[in-house]
């Protein structure tokens, strides 16, 4: 099997401490989307709280890191400026201007994830097959913070808003996507239900 790529792996990283999280923070039937399993599109996990299942898309986002050393260090991709920015894919292919998983998704929430790791990629992949007492040790997180955003208020603004927002361009893969960096204190200005529960790693 080839390595992941850097952005497979902190989507990796993003949806196992989330998952994590849920499972110690009082919600059950905690479930991770696997290759051979679907639990709707552009869905990572889905649990269950108060009796009611919700379904989640994750999103892990590196720029998140305060040490300017940290950031300038090359070997280190999962740590990069803090940005006060939220990446929302608005394009997912840039040759035939497929919506991306901002629209598309069948998640009720969007569970993003900042963290700045300081670990290079090789260490990102051993901490992803590590056993769950050493995963977070591994990643060497120095900071971190979760949101939860509405999906379906939140596309809905997004949708009429996304023009004020320059679009830039991501490679993933073989294809080309665009994204929206929309700073988090617009959002919650305008977008009811966001929640910010703060660091979920701890070592």
């Amino acid at each position: 099997m080839a390595p992941l790529k850097p952005g497979e792996l902190m989507h990796g990283v993003a949806v196992r401490l989330v998952a994590r999280h849920l499972s110690s923070s009082g919600t059950v039937d905690v479930r991770v989307a696997s290759p051979g399993e679907t639990l709707g599109v552009g869905v990572d996990l889905s649990y269950v709280r108060d009796g009611e299942v919700r379904r989640a898309k994750v999103k892990g986002d590196p720029y998140f890191g305060t040490n300017p050393a940290l950031v300038a260090d090359l070997s280190l991709p999962f740590y990069r400026a803090d940005a006060q920015s939220y990446a929302l894919e608005t394009i997912a292919d840039a040759a035939t201007r497929a919506p991306g998983w901002i629209f598309t998704s069948e998640a009720n929430e969007l569970l993003y994830l900042f963290a700045a790791l300081a670990c290079t990629e090789e260490q990102a992949g051993s901490a992803l097959k590590a056993a769950d007492d050493v995963f977070v040790e591994r990643l060497r997180a120095e900071r971190d913070e979760l949101h939860a955003l509405p999906m379906a208020p939140t596309r809905e603004w997004l949708t009429a808003s996304q023009a004020l927002y320059p679009a830039r361009p991501v490679t993933a893969g073989r294809f080309a996507s665009w994204i929206r960096l929309v700073p988090t204190s617009d959002v919650a200005a305008a977008v009811g239900g966001v929640v910010v529960y703060g660091s979920i790693v701890s070592v």
